[in-house]
């Protein structure tokens, strides 16, 4: 597992040299406007609704004593939670709806790297907006989910300081995931792709810790996290599928 992460991470060393040299940048105008104004939003979303959402669950305590107490871990608690669920819904916003921009981009690499080698499916613009949609739908289901135990978990003494490394861990997988799906697409129906990302989750892991620290980064990081994401991810899919021999056309 630590290898794989480590080799999802080690993707993106080529990444941006790659972009240069096949001329991709074109293919990332839309989806890094996409990007900027989904990070816009979401960060005027979030400031709006964390102190109502800290005041509505600080109304949970019915006592005085220690209201104020639990007022202070309510807001807290609010921020953390509309700060994290930011973050997922920014992420699948912008997968789902870059998808029939990116799919292009992972196809030029592929045959990049492999030339004709292996046959694949063509996909229109709505198939590949559609699958893109599909997967984040369910992705972000799954991650507010696993989210959610996790933040309740957080209460719990001595071990919640490790939730804030899984919720990290958790982040990264599924951009990773989305990130992948983009190769994924033109080889595996919707189930074998989902199948496939488990089998190598710590690749999808790997490449979404670099995708989650790029969103630290003001405004560049916003830029370049799906350049240099999916270009990263797309090269180590193809790789896995090449080395594999799991290609299956359909």
């Amino acid at each position: 597992m630590l290898r794989n992460i480590f080799n999802g991470i080690k993707a993106y060393a080529g990444a941006f040299e790659l972009i240069s040299k096949l001329k991709l940048w074109r293919y990332f105008v839309i989806p890094i406007a996409i990007s900027l104004v989904t990070a816009v939003a979401i960060v005027l979303f979030a400031y709006t609704l964390s102190d109502n959402i800290g005041n509505y669950i600080s109304q949970i305590w019915i006592w005085e004593w220690g209201k104020e107490t639990f007022a202070t871990i309510s807001n807290v608690f609010g921020g953390l939670l509309v700060i994290v669920i930011g973050l997922v819904l920014y992420k699948h916003i912008i997968m789902a709806l870059s998808a029939p921009f990116m799919s292009p981009v992972s196809e030029k690499i592929e045959r990049h790297l492999l030339g004709d080698k292996h046959e694949h499916r063509n996909t229109s613009f709505q198939q590949q907006l559609w699958r893109g949609i599909r997967i984040n739908v369910r992705n972000l289901f799954m991650e507010l989910w696993l989210t959610l135990v996790v933040l309740i978990v957080s209460f719990i003494p001595v071990i919640g300081w490790f939730t804030s490394i899984l919720l990290f861990v958790i982040q990264a997988y599924y951009a990773g995931f989305g990130n992948m799906d983009y190769t994924l697409e033109r080889h595996f129906k919707y189930k074998d792709s989902v199948n496939f990302v488990r089998r190598n989750r710590g690749i999808a892991i790997g490449n979404g810790v670099v995708f989650m620290l790029f969103l630290l980064i003001p405004v560049i990081g916003v830029i370049l996290v799906l350049p240099l994401s999916v270009t990263a991810a797309s090269t180590k899919t193809i790789e896995l599928l090449d080395s594999k021999n799991e290609t299956i056309t359909i």
